[in-house]
């Protein structure tokens, strides 16, 4: 299976892109960056917000959206927005997936949003919210992507350090497989 895709257009806030980062090193994402962006690559905050977990990440950083949607014309683009019709969870992200998200500000430009209009969806939350945290929704959307792919690669289980689970818990609730 091919890694997931996340791509940040235009991201404002460092310590976002770094939480992004992170989760992105976590699932073994590679993290498109599509410029301007509102801070500087080397910032403290985005490497801080990051913690060590630099070196596991794939990083990716395009001029514009234009560029990158001008090289991956065939792919499996999926814009995630507020605006959007349908939920996230009717996606079915396949494995060369790219899940696009917009700069915390303004989220995805109306003109690109419009020439992709099945391939725009949403979370769900109250009227009165104009907006999750951005790194919230890419984490959120990067794990049902993993979850419709059976969280391939990902370790399911965890231990504790000095003590071990009973017997009776040791199994898994996930059953795998896709959505």
């Amino acid at each position: 299976m091919m890694p997931l895709n996340i791509v940040l257009f235009e991201p404002e806030i460092p310590q976002n892109t770094g939480n992004i980062a992170r989760t992105c090193a976590a699932l073994n994402a590679h993290l498109h960056l599509v410029h301007p962006l509102g801070f500087s690559i080397d910032d403290r905050q985005l490497k801080r917000a990051g913690l060590d977990y630099w070196h596991l990440l794939s990083i990716r950083q395009w001029k514009s959206i234009d560029e990158f949607l001008g090289v991956h014309t065939c792919s499996d683009l999926w814009f995630f927005t507020t605006k959007a019709p349908r939920i996230y969870c009717e996606a079915p992200f396949t494995n060369d997936a790219f899940l696009i998200f917009g700069k915390e500000s303004a989220g995805i430009p109306e003109t690109v949003l419009t020439r992709y209009p099945r391939q725009c969806v949403r979370i769900p939350m109250i009227d009165e919210a104009r907006s999750l945290n951005l790194s919230n929704t890419v984490a959120i959307a990067a794990y049902e992507y993993e979850r419709q792919h059976g969280f391939s690669g990902l370790q399911i289980t965890g231990q504790l350090h000095t003590l071990t689970w009973p017997e009776t818990v040791q199994t898994t609730f996930y059953q795998g497989g896709g959505s």
